[in-house]
């Protein structure tokens, strides 16, 4: 009798921990799967602790930063916002019988919209907030006395917002603009302006680099970029051609309408674009995929010059921080922390210089496209442009002094991007997967043999043009 009250008991403890996740429990957040306009988050992919290992501290590190939140995009803007919002100025559909597009009937662009690559408010507020949890996390390190930052006013505005944060008083750190040349390869925060084999725009039809092995038959990267799209958008455009067929909806529309959900939120606080009853998480998935091709061919691993790009960073920064310091000098040599600003273009080819969000690293095959289909969406892919280049995305690369159990004391080396650790492929043998130092140089040379040099890749043939980032030595 006992055994058969246990056994029920049992049952009833399972079953109502089974009824304890029904199906409805299911988020889903369209903010996180926005690609180049996802907001500042930390996806935590993979899921490391980001804090040092236990017996290490960081004595040195560096910084790239994509610039914070803007108020839209200059391309997103004329090929897909601007047109649509007037194709829905100038047609007569009644948007208030329809529910799910009701909101249309009222809905006005946001203020501000129109201004093209300017920094928002609230991109002001998060570069501010990043340079406090900067602060916070690097406490025992100095205030550094310059950083570097890309031209642009959107870039140099984040950087002066991120100096308010870090120091008690922003006028303690200079910043540094750096001209967004043309001709001044490597030795600048945009090196792919100074690629002549680089083609990529804003991770958008823009791109226009050699179209993929296996997509030959599709031609040009521009047109697998748009046959994904009718494929993704399909379902929403027969949902509301249903309901609204005068109104002819295309993907460009619908494309246009997921780059309101994060334009609008960035100048509002929230937009009914995101509204999960507009569009399915499945088509939110579709759209992010859309970018995460056009990203990963024009400036990641699908480009064969994105890691040559990329690398002379990575060589520097590296340098830096393994040289030897003079704790009691000022001098930018001697600085504890490096910090750069740039564009959205930046930081991918940096991951792929240092062999990040790559999925091929663990395949064994000869194909590093096969993980990137063009006709459906690799849900196991590494390479997730809402994780890689979400406004703010930034990479921290650490110089830490460890003396901890099961490794040997000394220096190690470890990269973490928008707070997450990511291994380094080929030197991750160090505490929390980071890299030793006596196996630093020879990785670092296994790197620069697997991606080429950067004049040899971006064939430049103007005068000066130089394969080293020197910026951090002067």
């Amino acid at each position: 009798m006992h055994s058969s009250t246990s056994t029920l008991a049992s049952l009833a403890l399972l079953i109502t921990g089974a009824l304890s996740n029904p199906p409805n429990s299911y988020h889903f957040n369209p903010l996180e799967h926005l690609a180049g306009v996802t907001p500042p988050f930390d996806p935590l992919d993979p899921p490391l602790d980001p804090a040092p290992p236990r017996g290490c501290n960081v004595t040195r590190a560096a910084i790239l930063s994509r610039h914070s939140s803007i108020k839209a995009n200059e391309f997103d803007w004329e090929n897909f916002i601007h047109p649509f919002v007037q194709k829905l100025s100038q047609n007569p559909v009644d948007w208030s019988k329809i529910p799910t597009l009701s909101f249309l009937a009222t809905w006005k662009p946001p203020r501000g919209l129109h201004e093209k690559g300017a920094l928002s408010l609230d991109g002001k507020s998060e570069a501010t907030r990043l340079g406090v949890d900067v602060s916070q996390r690097y406490q025992k390190l100095r205030v550094p006395p310059k950083i570097w930052t890309a031209g642009a006013t959107r870039v140099v505005e984040s950087a002066h917002s991120f100096a308010m944060g870090m120091a008690d008083n922003p006028r303690d750190i200079k910043v540094v603009e750096l001209y967004e040349g043309k001709q001044d390869a490597a030795n600048s925060l945009t090196p792919y302006k100074g690629c002549p084999r680089y083609k990529a725009g804003a991770g958008n039809e823009r791109a226009s680099v050699r179209s993929p092995p296996h997509a030959a038959a599709a031609g040009r990267l521009t047109d697998s970029i748009q046959v994904f799209r009718k494929l993704y958008t399909a379902a929403p455009i027969a949902r509301f051609s249903n309901v609204a067929p005068a109104f002819n909806f295309t993907p460009a529309d619908i494309y246009g309408m997921s780059l309101l959900c994060g334009y609008e939120t960035v100048l509002r606080g929230s937009s009914p674009f995101c509204d999960l009853e507009l569009l399915t998480p499945d088509e939110w998935l579709g759209f992010e995929y859309n970018n995460d091709i056009s990203y990963y061919y024009s400036t990641g691993y699908g480009s064969p010059v994105a890691g040559a790009v990329g690398f002379p960073y990575v060589q520097a920064t590296f340098n830096r921080l393994m040289a030897k310091q003079d704790k009691n000098s000022n001098a930018t040599a001697d600085q504890d922390l490096f910090v750069s600003f740039t564009h959205r273009q930046m930081p991918p080819t940096v991951f792929v210089a240092m062999g990040l969000y790559n999925n091929s690293a663990f395949s064994g095959t000869n194909d590093i496209h096969s993980s990137m289909p063009l006709d459906r969406i690799n849900h196991r892919r590494a390479w997730k442009s809402s994780h890689i280049i979400p406004f703010l995305t930034n990479l921290a690369i650490e110089r830490m002094e460890c003396d901890c159990f099961a490794y040997q004391p000394g220096t190690y080396y470890r990269a973490l991007v928008n707070n997450s650790p990511q291994p380094m492929d080929g030197c991750s043998s160090g505490p929390g997967e980071s890299c030793p130092e006596n196996e630093l140089p020879g990785w670092l040379a296994g790197r620069a043999k697997v991606v080429g040099s950067y004049g040899a890749m971006c064939a430049t043939n103007y005068p000066n043009s130089t394969d080293t980032l020197s910026i951090f030595d002067q």
